[in-house]
């Protein structure tokens, strides 16, 4: 028997997670991390969830804590999403909080408190290749699938952690948590960014923050057609949203210019490339150079293409990845399946 931290976000997943490890007969805690103290309505910081948290742990009758991590959240979450909008990249605040938050600070708390392992309700599977080294694989429902977000994992993490619904599918998790009378057996799962509220958005938030800048968009040929509110808030590869005065044509969001406040649009072919640049490059077993999967997206389709050094070459023409957002690199491994191998930012 060991006893395992099981950080519950106060959804179906987590929920379902702790009980599967308490039938296994393990000594259970769960744990609500409090990152958020604004508004929250969208994902996975609300008040309300985490009073489902505790509810649920009372039912399981399991000790149930919430630790603050208030101020590391804004450090390494918040602070850096809103640099980013900046700069004129796209982030992925959700990866971020995973990378500093669940699998850092949350790992060595539990670590400091004598638990033997830290158990989540993430979609995915930790998997051996034989040797003794592990690897993050799919989640046995590929819709549901977080593989994506959990490659920032190491050796060492990995060897701490528990995926207990991994094998799973997503209703599977839902008729479990029913059968077992668990409250949130039917609550929807989170959407969005947690400190970004449905109601007032992103660019609200960024503007009680930053001031946004309203730019000019103009066509490839240098050609202003239109205006945007701000241009802190478009992303390549976007296409509504942009006011070009009812142009015949789909265009596309090709480069964003925050210092000359300034978005050019173009026709999809030139969202094209033959490479993306990737840097802050981190390995879950050592690096690779050559063949691999790549993944741009959390639930996007992998592409074919090859590691050379610090770029990404595609197999086949692929779509502009938006500077900031994560490339998630994948083995095909005939025993194991889509295993996470690595994972980089776009430049």
């Amino acid at each position: 028997m060991s006893r395992v931290l099981v950080a519950m976000s106060g959804g179906v997943d987590s929920s379902v997670a702790a009980a599967l490890l308490q039938r296994e007969g393990h000594e259970v805690v769960g744990v609500t991390m409090k990152l958020w103290g604004g508004a929250s309505d969208t994902g996975c910081c609300s008040v309300s969830d985490v009073d489902d948290a505790r509810r649920v742990a009372d039912a399981l009758g399991m000790d149930h804590h919430v630790f603050n991590f208030g101020d590391d959240f804004e450090r390494w979450v918040v602070g850096p999403y809103v640099a980013d909008h900046q700069a004129g990249r796209t982030p992925n605040p959700c990866i971020e909080c995973n990378r500093h938050l669940k699998f850092d600070r949350l790992v060595r708390r539990a670590e400091a408190l004598g638990f033997d392992a830290v158990a989540t309700g993430h979609h995915a599977r930790i998997v051996d290749d034989g040797s003794g080294t592990r690897f993050v694989g799919r989640g046995a429902d590929r819709a549901k699938d977080q593989s994506y977000v959990l490659h920032m994992l190491d050796q060492d993490q990995l060897a701490r952690l528990l995926f207990p619904i991994g094998a799973m599918t997503k209703p599977d998790v839902r008729a479990l948590a029913a059968e077992a009378g668990i409250r949130t057996a039917a609550k929807p799962d989170s959407q969005d960014v947690c400190f970004i509220t449905s109601t007032s958005g992103r660019g609200a938030f960024l503007s009680d923050r930053v001031e946004l800048t309203p730019g000019r968009v103009v066509d490839t040929a240098g050609t202003e057609i239109g205006r945007v509110d701000a241009v802190q808030l478009v992303t390549i590869g976007q296409r509504r949203g942009i006011d070009i005065g009812g142009h015949p044509d789909r265009r596309y969001v090709v480069d964003v210019d925050v210092g000359a406040a300034r978005v050019t649009i173009g026709p999809k072919a030139d969202l094209s490339c033959e490479s993306t640049a990737l840097v802050d490059l981190a390995w879950t077993a050592g690096r690779v150079d050559g063949d691999v999967l790549a993944q741009t997206s959390a639930h996007g389709e992998v592409a074919a293409g090859a590691v050379r050094g610090g770029d990404l070459r595609w197999s086949a023409p692929h779509r502009r990845v938006a500077p900031g957002q994560s490339v998630v690199l994948y083995r095909d491994d005939a025993a194991l399946g889509e295993i996470v191998v690595g994972g980089a930012t776009a430049a």
